[in-house]
């Protein structure tokens, strides 16, 4: 891939002289003096930052990819919902340096673009060592051989039954199936099975992302840098009416939870109970990758819907089902264009494999869309 091709970067990476607002009233006015260590290795291997993009909206019609954040499902989600390809390696491949941090130990630095060629080539830019981050664990930067030939013969990859019998539109649900039938055609066996812990997933992603919420946004108290309301007139004033005049209700509701969960009275039933669960679910994919190569399953229950179809706080948290749990252990994985719903909006497919099995990865996807045109075709 040639360079100098225009990135876009997600509103929570920093950015020198340009403002990264985290799409907050907090930061509306923040312009960062310094560059996230994945903007430096952009321009260093001459890329050209584009711009930003909203983080509760994606376009890539106009550059070729984008790098952004994924701490529940929201990169792979928004992939699958523009029928792009999306690309999370293993937590801790990617310094977050510079990132404005949401739920820290969830937070996946990901790529997005046409193909998985494109989004591989950006990961071996932007991955690799960075004293600065403590938790970046790779010695040395992603590398892909984007030029070897792939096959699924030989694969086993494990299809979850209790995701496709969850409750899934059923055009999402043959799509997937079809992306499933694709690599079992090409030698790959695919056996189904139950994901142990699914009910879990849920609160302990709800529970674990609320209280880093909490405690992260802590600093945002309209007096260090950020917004500041004109209305405080004392200091009890300054923290109140600039937290609430400038944090949306989404927000507000993870700080309350978050605070609520890391309280003295609620820590051990709370907080410290979704650790262990989170131990649980961890110990239980790693099993599970001692007996497959990879996961294929659905990346959300629906196709894209109107962005106030939903008011239900849980059902909005429930969409994340199928993404959470990568989040939870940090693992990575792959997004794939797969179909259509029956309105012509896409469809996509997600395949998780074992830390830092990026590589497998690769060769599955690059495998899948050298037989497919999904990531070709545009929505109708």
């Amino acid at each position: 891939m040639d360079k100098d091709i225009k990135v876009a970067l997600k509103d929570n990476i920093s950015t020198a002289g340009i403002k990264t607002t985290n799409a907050s009233k907090m930061l509306e006015n923040y312009i960062p003096v310094f560059n996230a260590a994945i903007v430096e290795k952009l321009e260093s291997a001459g890329f050209v930052i584009a711009g930003k993009f909203n983080i509760d909206e994606l376009a890539l019609e106009q550059v070729s990819l984008a790098v952004g954040t994924d701490s529940g499902g929201s990169l792979r989600k928004a992939c699958s919902f523009c029928g792009v390809t999306g690309f999370i390696p293993t937590y801790g491949s990617i310094s977050r340096y510079g990132i404005i941090a949401g739920a820290s130990s969830m937070d996946q630095i990901g790529v997005m673009g046409q193909n998985i060629e494109d989004c591989a080539t950006l990961l071996s830019v932007i991955s690799g060592p960075d004293k600065r981050d403590s938790m970046c664990t790779l010695e040395k930067p992603l590398e892909f051989d984007l030029n070897k030939p792939n096959s699924a013969a030989g694969l086993k990859i494990g299809l979850p039954g209790n995701y496709l019998s969850y409750n899934i539109e059923e055009n999402v649900k043959t799509s997937v199936l079809d992306a499933a039938k694709e690599f079992e055609n090409a030698g790959a066996s695919i056996e189904e099975f139950e994901i142990p812990y699914m009910e879990y997933t849920i609160p302990t992603y709800c529970i674990i992302s609320c209280a880093e919420i909490s405690s992260n946004f802590a600093k945002y108290d309209g007096l260090k840098y950020g917004y500041r309301s004109p209305n405080a007139k004392t200091l009890s004033d300054i923290y109140k009416l600039s937290r609430s005049e400038s944090f949306d209700l989404e927000v507000k509701r993870n700080i309350m939870l978050g605070s609520f969960v890391l309280s003295s009275g609620q820590y051990e039933t709370y907080f410290k109970k979704a650790l262990q669960a989170r131990s649980l679910i961890k110990e239980t994919y790693n099993k599970l990758f001692e007996r497959f190569d990879l996961i294929l399953s659905p990346v959300s229950p629906s196709a894209a819907r109107e962005s106030n179809a939903d008011t239900d706080v849980w059902k909005t948290y429930e969409s994340n089902i199928f993404t959470a749990a990568v989040n939870l252990m940090g693992l990575p994985s792959v997004t794939l264009p797969c179909g259509f719903d029956k309105q012509g909006l896409p469809v996509g497919f997600q395949l998780i494999g074992g830390a830092f099995c990026e590589n497998k990865l690769f060769n599955a996807a690059s495998f899948y869309q050298s037989r497919t045109d999904h990531h070709k075709r545009k929505s109708s």
